[in-house]
């Protein structure tokens, strides 16, 4: 680990124990009728689209049309249904997010035909974050090489070392000479698994040579020994204290997400490097929230996975609450307008509530009734309608496709 990683998971972990366990602010609350209310505008509003994809456009300037159809409706849902403000919703760049949503599965697609809709999937998280972080920093929004090579850099890597079918030796092997070649040694790859990998790696050198931004291979790096400290996680029945959980998890986390920032700029100033580094962090927690019954039946430690099923997870994600808002504080250092600041928090609460009624049973009924409260729908109605819709993996891609005809 490097002095600024160092440095960075040290912070973020005082940051951490300093953060309260009681209830934080979850803004307005909502009685039932006034969620069943909202449960209609959303049932009309899947009905809205539904009804404008039955005949999927033909062409591009189809596919624009529809989207400018959509978007006034989607506008209306959010302002009315969701809480959000007009404000707040004044001037995101929708279209060129789209339009890069669009671009990033054409070029995943020619870059490797293999790669399954659930892949390509895993990967888009990963660039949308990047694409936000181009809005951030005021940079042009768009699919460049080397958000696409790095994205691809997930399921490529992290889902073959957490593979529990691959023995360990194999992973510190493979591991190695992937650190090898992102120090820009001649290697051979080993297989059409790693020829793929040391491929990705060519096109971030091709947009970001290595005498020019050494800081950009300094941050792969970083998140490739993240990613090596990581396998440490995996230590079925491990006592408390006998792995660092916290710190292994937030160098993690912060590293892959301040990789991204130097992948979008080449540069960071100290301030957006804190940023991204705890914003890595605090999306690690978000996923470690929401993968806590893989995780718990894998015997992979995580900071909820480790306390699940001894007690209830009500004051961790207090927790997670405060330090979650205290991370998007710095935010100021952007040239960010107050009410984006404030969607970007609002959405953060939004999804760590929704995250929590998906993992019910770790939970507390009284305090989920209390999270219950601060959504705009029922956690019932929620989990109804994600039997009756796929709104993940295949089908945001199959969705991208059918907006994007041509492009992929």
């Amino acid at each position: 680990m490097t002095a600024t990683i160092r440095e960075l998971t040290r912070y973020y972990e005082d940051l951490w124990w300093e953060s309260k366990t009681s209830l934080p602010d979850l803004g307005p609350s909502y009685t039932a009728n006034e969620q069943a209310a909202r449960e209609k505008e959303l049932e009309h509003f899947i009905r809205q689209v539904n009804r404008e994809l039955a005949s999927p456009p033909r062409s591009r300037e189809a596919a624009l049309a529809l989207q400018q159809r959509l978007n006034p409706a989607f506008l209306q849902f959010a302002v009315q249904t969701l809480g959000v403000s007009a404000r707040q919703l004044e001037g995101l760049p929708g279209e060129p997010f789209s339009a890069t949503a669009e671009d990033f599965v054409r070029q995943a697609r020619a870059f490797d035909a293999t790669l399954s809709s659930d892949d390509i999937y895993q990967a888009g998280r990963n660039a949308w974050t990047a694409n936000s972080l181009q809005w951030l920093l005021t940079a042009p929004i768009r699919c460049s090489p080397a958000i696409l090579a790095y994205s691809l850099l997930y399921p490529y890597t992290d889902n073959y070392l957490d593979d529990a079918s691959v023995p360990l030796a194999t992973k510190l092997a493979f591991n190695e000479r992937f650190r090898q070649r992102l120090l820009g040694e001649p290697i051979a790859p080993a297989n059409p698994h790693e020829r793929s990998i040391f491929e990705s790696i060519g096109l971030i050198e091709q947009q970001y040579p290595r005498a020019a931004y050494p800081a950009v291979f300094e941050s792969l790096l970083d998140i490739h020994s993240g990613q090596a400290h990581s396998l440490r996680l995996v230590r079925p029945g491990a006592a408390p204290g006998e792995v660092d959980v916290l710190g292994i998890s937030f160098e993690k986390g912060g590293t892959s997400v301040l990789a991204d920032g130097y992948l979008v700029s080449g540069t960071l100033n100290p301030q957006q490097r804190q940023f991204c580094f705890g914003y890595g962090v605090f999306a690690q927690l978000l996923d470690d929230l929401e993968d806590i019954e893989s995780d718990c039946a894998a015997g992979r430690l995580t900071v909820y996975a480790q306390a699940a099923g001894h007690w209830t997870l009500d004051s961790l994600l207090n927790r997670t609450f405060h330090f979650g808002d205290k991370v998007l504080e710095q935010l100021a250092c952007f040239d960010l307008a107050g009410p984006h600041q404030d969607l970007i928090r609002h959405g953060a609460s939004s999804i760590l509530i929704d995250t929590a009624s998906r993992a019910e049973k770790y939970f507390s009924p009284a305090y989920l009734r209390e999270l219950e409260a601060h959504s705009p729908f029922r956690f019932a109605f929620l989990k109804k309608q994600r039997k009756e819709f796929d709104h993940r993996n295949g089908s945001v891609i199959k969705l991208i496709e059918t907006l994007a005809p041509g492009f992929s």
